[in-house]
């Protein structure tokens, strides 16, 4: 093979991209939101398992495993580069930028829209979002059923309405969760529920169906702006967040907007990063942390634990009624 041998083929093979992250990009490599998972600071939809090393570039919707197919779909690097910078002979090489490489971001694809929305429905009622909740996402376009598969899709709209973001997540209610990004998705428009009215209050999340959560737990109250980021990473110890993509074009869309609540997970990453952004935003704007009172909870699960309360209550109530009837008529 021009340039490298088979031998220097096969070596650089044997390298894991998660092994060649820690060992050469360790700079980069954080902590994603899910566990066993890490993202990179430069890559933000990129997310790979710290165990198997498969990886997932989500807005570009490629994925693979060794650190050969990452140096060459991730950081731009011809094959030939690739193979003798993992045989250390090139060890100088210079990754892609990465606005270098979101500039060749592959067309934004959709998937097909559904006539109905029976599945997102019946899956979301079951995760405890309210109907009023669901319809309005509904009735303003940021919501819809896709065909095959009758996935949930969020969407995020840039300020013309034209949908440029679109989270996936499948409507099964057991099993392991389908979660993707529509390829050629731009972080920068995040999933957000409009209020009725103009407000001057943010309320930030990690992922859509959360703040469609936080908002059936407030009443169905449409108060506020509720902003999902599409996930968040831990800033590592002593250092600063990157400002997310999402939250940095909101801001400068709805300059009225002077506090951001932030509404994350109650779990390490989503503790330090609320810590990390209410520090980072705190200089311009008032800021309130408010993470889930239940430890390794997001708002997802209160509103799922609220809805379970609801029906167990509800079947106690039944059956003393049931138990008080036959008491009756003995």
């Amino acid at each position: 093979m021009p340039g490298v041998t088979k031998e220097q083929v096969a070596a650089a093979r044997r390298m894991t991209a998660i092994e060649f992250l820690r060992r050469y990009r360790a700079d980069d490599l954080v902590k994603s939101s899910a566990r066993g998972e890490f993202e990179l600071k430069s890559h933000d939809s990129f997310k790979i398992n710290g165990e198997s090393s498969l990886w997932h570039w989500k807005s570009r919707g490629i994925g693979g495993k060794s650190a050969l197919d990452y140096l060459m779909h991730v950081e731009g690097c011809s094959f030939v580069e690739a193979v003798r910078l993992l045989c250390e002979e090139q060890p100088v090489f210079t990754p892609q930028k990465h606005a270098d490489v979101e500039h060749q971001r592959p067309p934004f694809e959709l998937p097909e829209k559904s006539p109905t929305t029976t599945r997102v429905e019946a899956y979301l009622r079951c995760r405890g979002i309210s109907q009023p909740v669901i319809d309005h996402c509904l009735k303003a376009g940021i919501l819809y059923e896709s065909l095959p598969y009758h996935n949930c899709v969020f969407l995020g709209r840039d300020a013309d309405g034209v949908p440029r973001y679109a989270a996936l997540r499948s409507t099964y209610t057991y099993g392991k969760q389908f979660k993707a990004e529509s390829t050629g998705s731009d972080k920068k428009f995040g999933f957000c529920i409009e209020p009725t009215e103009k407000s001057k209050t943010a309320a930030v999340f990690e992922a859509a169906i959360d703040a469609m959560a936080e908002m059936t737990l407030a009443g169905d109250a449409t108060d506020k702006y509720r902003l999902s980021l599409g996930g968040i990473y831990a800033p590592e110890e002593g250092r600063d967040i990157h400002p997310p993509a999402a939250l940095e074009e909101f801001l400068r869309r709805h300059p009225q907007v002077d506090r951001i609540e932030f509404c994350l997970d109650n779990d390490p990453p989503g503790r330090a990063a609320a810590v990390a952004l209410a520090r980072l935003y705190g200089k311009r704007y008032q800021v309130a942390v408010r993470l889930p009172p239940i430890e390794g909870f997001d708002y997802g699960d209160l509103a799922q634990a609220a809805l379970e309360y609801r029906t167990k209550n509800k079947a106690t109530s039944c059956a003393r009624k049931q138990n008080k009837f036959k008491d009756n008529v003995r």
